[in-house]
């Protein structure tokens, strides 16, 4: 049975760590070591078939112009693929934070390629859905892949599947400034101008399965350069640390905060010490299994 629209969610990642193992010499991009889960936190995206065209409608904030947009660019790709037989309108509903390391326009970017593919009659095979997903960016792959955890590395095409964590209680801090991915990896870059070569690290499945163990991991590179451009996000992580947390990370490249409760209870005092006059703060959860895929309207 033909399908003429879709809805589908979004979600918001979390890295539960992240490490910068090199830079590319000959293209500047950069090589990482990942662990991603999702939280509740998403976006939802309804995709309407349309004789020609991509239309974008955003119900959030500015988001710039369509044509940059990834849900745009992720929508063209599988319309091209599918020679163009028909267009699409997405009307697009933002609750992830812009510009915070959630991942949002990445979600956003591989719920269109599901969702424009089921318009399609799911004619793109699994695997050039994830082929389009890795030339999007980095963190488009884990989205498309529809695991609800997963170890990436390189550009973030590589990606071993795990179980989640268990759903817990997040506290998602959020600061009144945008950082670019591409700004803080040029930061990174000026600390770092000729990068050490980093050891290896053994990561065991089983120490993704709580999140006291998440929490001995490893931490994230960026917040060494993040913080120093940016020192009320320093102390902003000092602030979440000190409420008793399972787990405390700048989110990606920044600039939101996330930490992870035992209970709800830790969840709400954490959020009433730090209040809101400097940040806005989320009270979500982590998410224990796979986000759903498109359904019918």
């Amino acid at each position: 049975m033909a399908v003429d629209r879709v809805r589908i969610t979004a979600h918001a990642k979390l890295n539960l760590l992240l490490r910068i193992l090199a830079r590319e010499a000959s293209s500047g991009y950069h090589q990482i070591e990942t662990a991603f889960t999702l939280l509740e936190l998403a976006d939802e995206l309804v995709v309407t078939r349309a004789s020609s065209g991509i239309a974008l409608t955003v119900h959030g904030p500015d988001l710039g112009p369509p044509e940059a947009n990834l849900a745009v660019r992720a929508a063209r790709a599988v319309l091209e693929a599918t020679a163009d037989k028909f267009g699409v309108t997405i009307e697009l509903t933002k609750r992830i934070p812009v510009r915070a390391g959630l991942g949002g326009g990445s979600s956003d970017a591989a719920a269109a390629l599901h969702a424009v593919n089921a318009l399609a009659g799911n004619v793109v095979p699994r695997h050039e859905l994830l082929h389009f997903a890795v030339r999007l960016g980095a963190d488009v792959p884990f989205f498309a892949s529809g695991a609800p955890a997963a170890v990436a590395w390189g550009r973030g095409e590589r990606l071993f599947r795990l179980d989640s964590p268990p759903a817990a209680p997040a506290l998602v801090a959020v600061p009144p400034l945008a950082i670019a991915t591409p700004d803080a990896y040029r930061w990174w870059d000026e600390l770092y101008p000729e990068p050490a070569a980093r050891g290896p690290v053994v990561l065991d499945a089983g120490a993704f399965t709580g999140w006291g163990s998440v929490g001995r991991l490893g931490g994230n590179d960026f917040e060494i350069p993040v913080f120093g451009k940016h020192p009320a996000l320093r102390t902003l992580y000092e602030k979440l640390a000190q409420t008793h947390p399972l787990w405390v990370r700048l989110c990606g490249s920044g600039s939101a905060v996330a930490a992870v409760y035992s209970s709800e209870r830790l969840r709400d005092d954490a959020a009433l010490v730090l209040g809101e006059k400097h940040q806005r703060l989320l009270r979500v959860a982590t998410r224990a299994s796979p986000a759903p895929g498109p359904e019918p309207t």
